[in-house]
């Protein structure tokens, strides 16, 4: 078959569809996130050479979301903060690889099943150890590193613990699958069989059996679907591959772009298998990246960020303004552009309340219900959004609110070695505005230590009733204005 064929083979005719979903009918809601994705890596958001025509399309059904921020300039933390709707600093998921989820988190699929949803969690996992008998990096064998899936709410679980090659995860047979130390895990068994080719679609192949299941019961479902595209290793299988050497393509691209068509192939399928389930018009479909791509293609890499500074590891908007939309519909405006910023965090307290879920407690949510800005009835959030990373690549916190970026890496002479930047007429962060603005300056920097103290709080463990201790330290920052305290290491 020819490779061009083959992609458009996947494209669902898209029908109108005027049905309104009652405001009683509870929605499907999908969480579709790539891994290492850039901004200007999808045909929606302008590229024209990567082939994502079952994405553009979906897309244009619903909302593009021009300014969508991972939590996160890396993975596991935003992750994280996909199911807890939490900053990640107030758990101590500090970076990949480095922390775990506590099981006394308030997940979103357990907020689902609690009002009647079946609950499922395909591929990356990355938020702890998946299974007592994990044994790869970030803490494998360590019991005080576990986080597994079925703690957190969920029904149906297919994951593994990082990520894997793109293609042919566990060879050309699939038989290094019974001996890797990070295997795939489906519903706490290892799994030897179906790994063969595109690791997207090996994920899809276990999520279209779980909706058609919710569907034959008559429940609505939430499938969270973390693609290990296009994340290294990566690969891409011949006829992906064989499609951009025809567009001449430079070598070092074919698997980047190759894996994300074989990506969207697989959103396509869904679309196809919902459509012909009677689900389509009842389900909210969420698409993002975990963070920015991990590296640049002006730096001889292949990412893009739409010029926007710094990528994979940097808060500023390369690292963590990412390609996004939302469609849903009958509800959600076909063919629109929200340029409202919104983040990873927003998931939960929306999903919540399309659901008519509710946390058991009081305990800080960071995210805002964003569901009256999806459906066009306002076009500002109602709260900031903070930032924090600890890494080389300063700075390490940071604040979002209305057209504003600020960020600061708690320098003495504060506000002059702090950065404020409006994010909407200076999308590349070129123009540091401090000195123009310094009490636009001072007012974030006062809601950001605010915002961090909050989290050192919870850290130590005052959002939960049962006397959690943390498993180490909290990770302080150079230059900050108050002398950290450091809880005791967990011995138990």
């Amino acid at each position: 078959m020819n490779p061009m064929k083959l992609v458009l083979l996947t494209a669902v005719t898209v029908v109108q569809v005027g049905h309104l979903v009652s405001a009683t009918e509870k929605p499907n809601i999908i969480l579709m996130m790539t891994d290492d994705h850039g901004w200007g890596d999808v045909g929606f958001n302008g590229n024209e050479v990567i082939i994502t025509p079952n994405l553009d399309r979906v897309c244009r059904q619903g909302a593009r979301l021009h300014y969508f921020f991972a939590a996160a300039p890396v993975c596991s933390p935003t992750r994280g903060s996909v199911l807890t709707g939490r900053h990640y600093y107030r758990y101590g998921i500090w970076g990949a690889n480095d922390g775990r989820l506590p099981r006394q988190e308030y997940s979103i699929a357990q907020g689902l099943k609690d009002v009647g949803y079946k609950t499922g969690h395909f591929g990356k996992w990355h938020v702890g150890s998946p299974h007592p008998s994990y044994r790869g990096k970030g803490g494998g064998g360590n019991a005080n590193r576990l986080a597994m899936p079925q703690w957190f709410g969920y029904d149906k679980h297919f994951v593994t613990h990082h990520a894997v090659s793109t293609w042919n995860p566990y060879g050309h047979d699939g038989s290094k699958g019974a001996t890797t130390d990070n295997p795939y895990w489906e519903d706490g068994e290892r799994v030897v069989e179906r790994l063969v080719g595109d690791d997207t679609k090996i994920i899809m192949d276990r999520v279209l059996p779980f909706v058609e299941q919710a569907a034959k019961d008559g429940r609505p479902f939430l499938s969270i679907i973390w693609t290990h595209t296009p994340h290294s290793p990566l690969r891409a299988g011949p006829e992906y591959k064989k499609l951009y050497e025809e567009k001449g393509v430079p070598k070092r691209l074919l698997d980047y772009y190759g894996a994300l068509t074989a990506l969207d192939e697989q959103v396509g399928r869904l679309e196809k298998k919902l459509r012909e389930l009677g689900e389509w018009e009842n389900t909210m479909f969420w698409f993002c990246a975990d963070n920015g791509p991990a590296s640049h293609v002006l730096q001889g890499g292949h990412g893009k960020t739409d010029g926007m500074r710094g990528k994979k590891a940097h808060l500023f908007n390369g690292g963590t303004c990412v390609p996004a939309f939302v469609c849903w519909p009958g509800r959600v405006k076909p063919g629109i552009t929200i340029k409202t910023p919104m983040s990873t965090m927003d998931y939960l307290p929306t999903a919540f309340a399309v659901a008519g879920a509710k946390m058991p407690d009081e305990r800080p949510i960071d995210g805002d219900n964003v569901l009256d800005i999806i459906l066009g009835t306002k076009d500002r959030r109602p709260r900031p959004i903070p930032f924090r990373f600890s890494s080389n690549n300063a700075p390490g916190l940071g604040l979002l609110d209305g057209q504003f970026r600020y960020y600061t890496n708690f320098d003495s002479d504060a506000p002059k070695g702090d950065l404020l930047y409006n994010f909407v007429l200076d999308r590349s962060e070129q123009h540091n505005l401090i000195q123009q603005m310094p009490e636009v300056a001072m007012k974030m920097r006062k809601q950001a230590l605010a915002f961090i103290d909050s989290c050192r709080s919870s850290y130590a463990g005052s959002d939960y009733p049962d006397g959690y201790q943390p498993i180490g330290k909290w990770k302080s920052m150079k230059n900050t204005p108050w002398e950290e305290p450091q809880p005791a290491d967990n011995k138990k």
